[in-house]
C-alpha cells in the first residue's frame, strides 16, 4: 500500500503550478513552482540530494497543496507572492537593500570614505544627492580601486598611534590599507589622496590622472616596472571610468538590465532602469539562500519581485543568461556591443555591493570576515578543510654561496612571526634548490612530529614542478603525503600547481585568495634574503679576521663582541686593540691591517 505521500504524488497533474510542502504540524515549510507539478515533486522524494538541507526538508513533509495555473509565466508570479506572504521556512529570503543617496568624507583624523542616508552636522563633507544607487556604488568602487582608504572605526589621533594602541588587521596584509593605525603611512599622505577623492567627486579626474601618470614615468625611470605597471591599471581604471557615462546610447530606452553574484550563502541582484538613454534608477536586492539555490533560479524570482514592487512594464529585459517570462517580455543575452556594456555596469554593482556587505561585516564582526576569507581560501585551493595553519618555504643562494631557506607561518590568514623559522643547508652542496627544499622540508616536519606539534593546513613551495617534488619527497618519507595539503607557485605567472596535475590553477589576479598566497611568498623571499644577507656578511666578516696569521677564533670572537664590526677594528688605533687582546696580538692586527689597506 502506498503511503498519504506517495498517493498525493501520483494524483498531482502534469500541468504548470506551484506545490507547498507542509510539516505534521500543518506549518509551510517551502513554496515552489514547476512546469510539470508531478515530475517535479517526485524528483524530491526518488533520490539522495546533495545538501543536508534538503534531505532534512524532505524528511519533514507530510502534507502538499498545489495550484495549477494556465503557464508557466502565471506560476512564477503566484510563486513569488505565496513566498512573501507565507514566508516559507525553506525558501530564498528576499532582503532589501537600504539607499545611499550621500557620499560622505567623514572629518576625522584619516578621514573614511562612505555612503550614508543621513547627514550629521559634524564638519564632514557631503557629496549627493545620487539620484542613482549605482552611481554611489559605482563611484566608491572606484575609489577603493585608486586609493587603499582605512575601513575601521578606530580613533587614529596621533597620541593613539604614537602610543600604538591599534594594531594592523586583515584588510593590511591583504592590500587594502595602509596600515595608518601604526602609523605605516602619515596623515599628510592620507590627505593626499582624500584631496584627491574630493576632486573626483567633483567631476574633475584631471588632477588624479596628472599625478598617476607622474608617478608611473618617476617608477619606471627607477626601474621599478612592477610598481609602474601597478600605476597604469589605475589609470585604466580612472579613464574607463570617465569614458563610463550614466548617458547611454539614445536608441536604448525602456529597457531593464538584471545581473546576479552569488557566493555559498547568499546572493546579490543588481537592477538598472534605462529610459531614453539614460539610468533612471538602481537597485541591489539581497537574497539568503536556503536550499543551495542555482543562479537561473534566483535571478527568475528577483526579476519578478523588482518589476512588481517598481510596476515595470517594459517590453524587453536584459539577462546574462536564457530564461523563460512568458511571450510578452523578451529576453535579451548580449554578447557585445552598447547592451553588452550595460550589463557589465549592472554586474559590477552587485558585486561591488556585496564588497561594501562584506566590509561592513569585517567592521562589525572581524571574526566572520576572518572565517569568510577561510572558507573562501579553502573552496578556491579545493581543499578539504580551512587553511587556518599555512606554512611557506622559500630557498635563497648567491651562485652557490651560503645556501639558506625559509619558512614563514600564516595563521588565519595572518603572519604568525614568533612560528617562523630559517634553516641553514646542511646536506646539500653547490646551488641545487631540489635537494633543499627536500632537506628542510623534511627537517622541519621531522621535528614538528618528534615534539607533537600541531601539523599545519597548508603547505605552500615557493617554486614549480621541481621543487614541489622535492618536498613530496620529505613528505612521503615521514608519511604525511595527503594528511597535509601542499601546492608549487610558480612567479612568473602566479601558477598555482598540485601534486600529481600537470595543468596549474590561475586565481583571479583581484582575488583574497590570491594576494594572501602572494603575501606568503613575499615574506618567505624576504625573510629568507635577510637570513642569507646576514650569513654572508658574518662569513665575509670572519674571513678577514681568519686571514691574519697569529689570530686564533678564541681573538675574533673577543675582537667582535668589543668593536661590533671589522670596519671599526680596522679603524681602531694599536692602543685600543691592545686594551682588548693584548699587545703582541694588537701588533700582529694592526701591521695586517696597514700593509693591506
Amino acid at each position: 500500500m502506498p503511503t498519504p505521500l506517495e498517493l498525493q504524488i501520483q494524483t498531482l497533474p502534469d500541468s504548470p503550478g506551484v506545490y507547498q510542502y507542509y510539516d505534521k504540524e500543518g506549518k509551510i515549510l517551502y513554496v515552489g513552482k514547476a512546469k510539470n507539478l508531478k515530475k517535479r515533486v517526485a524528483s524530491y522524494f526518488n533520490k539522495v540530494h546533495d545538501t543536508a538541507k534538503t534531505n532534512v526538508l524532505v524528511k519533514k513533509i507530510v502534507e502538499i497543496k498545489h495550484i495549477v495555473v494556465p503557464t508557466e509565466t502565471d506560476a512564477l508570479l503566484l510563486e513569488n507572492n505565496l513566498i512573501k506572504k507565507l514566508q516559507p521556512r525553506y525558501n530564498v529570503l528576499l532582503r532589501d537593500d537600504k539607499t545611499y543617496p550621500w557620499i560622505c568624507i567623514k572629518n576625522e583624523a584619516f578621514p573614511r570614505v562612505f555612503s550614508t542616508r543621513k547627514m550629521i552636522k559634524d564638519g564632514s563633507e557631503y557629496f549627493g544627492p545620487y539620484t542613482s544607487f549605482k552611481t554611489v556604488h559605482t563611484i566608491l568602487d572606484l575609489i577603493k580601486e585608486l586609493y587603499p582608504l582605512r575601513t575601521c572605526t578606530f580613533d587614529l589621533s596621533r597620541n593613539n598611534v604614537v602610543a600604538g594602541k591599534y594594531k594592523v588587521c586583515l584588510e593590511y596584509h591583504i592590500g587594502n590599507c595602509k596600515g595608518a593605525c601604526e602609523g605605516f603611512e602619515t596623515q599628510e599622505q592620507y590627505q593626499h589622496q582624500i584631496n584627491a577623492i574630493r576632486e573626483i567627486l567633483k567631476g574633475n579626474f584631471k588632477e588624479s590622472l596628472k599625478d598617476f601618470k607622474r608617478l608611473m614615468t618617476d617608477l619606471a625611470s627607477d626601474m621599478q616596472f612592477e610598481a609602474a605597471q601597478k600605476i597604469k591599471e589605475k589609470i585604466e581604471v580612472l579613464e574607463n571610468y570617465q569614458a563610463r557615462s550614466t548617458i547611454l546610447n539614445p536608441k536604448i530606452s525602456n529597457i531593464d538590465v538584471f545581473s546576479i553574484v552569488s557566493d555559498e550563502t547568499m546572493a546579490y541582484v543588481n537592477f538598472l532602469q534605462i529610459s531614453h538613454g539614460a539610468i533612471v534608477r538602481s537597485h541591489t536586492l539581497e537574497l539568503k539562500k536556503k536550499l543551495e539555490e542555482s543562479d537561473e533560479e534566483l535571478l527568475e524570482l528577483a526579476v519578478v519581485e523588482l518589476r512588481e514592487r517598481f510596476h515595470l512594464n517594459s517590453k524587453e529585459i536584459i539577462l546574462p543568461f536564457e530564461l523563460d517570462f512568458g511571450e510578452k517580455i523578451k529576453v535579451t543575452v548580449p554578447q557585445l556591443g552598447d547592451k553588452k556594456q550595460i550589463l557589465e555596469l549592472s554586474q559590477r554593482n552587485a558585486k561591488y555591493y556585496r564588497l561594501d556587505q562584506l566590509k561592513q561585516i569585517q567592521i562589525v564582526d572581524p571574526d566572520r570576515h576572518t572565517n569568510r576569507i577561510m572558507a573562501q581560501m579553502q573552496k578556491d585551493l579545493r581543499l578539504s578543510v580551512e587553511p587556518r595553519h599555512i606554512e611557506c618555504f622559500d630557498n635563497s643562494n648567491i651562485q652557490g654561496t651560503n645556501p639558506v631557506s625559509a619558512c614563514v607561518v600564516f595563521k588565519d590568514g595572518k603572519p604568525s612571526k614568533k612560528d617562523y623559522r630559517h634553516f641553514n643547508i646542511k646536506t646539500v652542496e653547490g646551488p641545487n634548490d631540489f635537494a633543499s627544499m627536500e632537506e628542510v622540508v623534511y627537517r622541519r616536519y621531522k621535528r614538528m612530529l618528534e615534539e607533537n606539534q600541531s601539523l599545519p593546513n597548508l603547505i605552500i613551495i615557493d617554486g614549480g614542478k621541481g621543487q614541489l617534488s622535492s618536498a613530496l619527497k620529505s613528505l612521503d618519507d615521514l608519511e604525511l603525503r595527503g594528511k597535509i595539503a601542499i601546492i608549487g607557485i610558480a612567479k612568473r605567472l602566479e601558477e598555482l600547481f598540485y601534486p600529481g596535475d600537470s595543468i596549474p590553477l590561475y586565481l583571479d589576479k583581484k582575488s583574497e585568495t590570491l594576494k594572501i598566497i602572494q603575501h606568503l611568498r613575499n615574506e618567505a623571499h624576504r625573510f629568507g634574503i635577510t637570513f642569507h644577507r646576514d650569513k654572508r656578511s658574518k662569513s665575509a666578516l670572519n674571513s678577514s679576521l681568519e686571514s691574519i696569521p697569529g689570530i686564533g677564533e678564541k681573538t675574533m670572537e673577543i675582537l667582535i663582541k668589543h668593536f661590533k664590526s671589522v670596519k671599526r677594528i680596522k679603524e681602531a688605533s694599536e692602543k685600543e686593540i691592545s686594551d682588548v687582546v693584548g699587545v703582541s696580538k694588537a701588533k700582529k692586527i694592526s701591521e695586517f691591517y696597514k700593509t693591506n689597506l
